[in-house]
């Protein structure tokens, strides 16, 4: 299967993130995968979506600067050392990983687990005792 990552670039402040969901949000746009990187050079939202052509539209009338990436999705099993099986192979083909992460399965209920700069407060907006 394959898809298009978007890499959006963002500023390393509150609301970004929320920026650029929303947008897709707003032209029914699914996510399938998100990640986000603030550490080297610009920060910027990592998006695998379920309907690219979509997503660009919906990123271009926002206003949003973003590249895409040809992406190649791998089905696996979810046990233990299946992904160091994929990535292995890869490897001793002499293929470098410039992106990986793992898309959410299709069914009702997703999870997404963040890192934030404030947690207390985080858990308090979230509803986590």
């Amino acid at each position: 299967m394959s898809y298009k990552q978007f890499d959006v670039y963002v500023q390393d402040r509150p609301g970004e993130v929320s920026r650029v969901t929303e947008t897709l949000a707003h032209n029914a746009v699914n996510i399938r995968g998100i990640a986000t990187d603030i550490g080297a050079g610009r920060p910027r939202v990592h998006i695998i979506t379920d309907d690219d052509n979509s997503a660009r539209s919906a990123l271009k009338a926002a206003q949003l600067e973003y590249v895409e990436h040809e992406v190649i999705v791998v089905s696996m099993a979810d046990k233990p050392g299946e992904l160091a099986k994929i990535t292995k192979k890869l490897a001793r083909g002499g293929v470098n990983i410039n992106s990986l992460f793992m898309l959410g399965p299709m069914t009702p209920l997703e999870e997404v687990a963040m890192t934030v700069d404030r947690m207390e407060e985080a858990k308090r907006l979230l509803d986590f005792s």
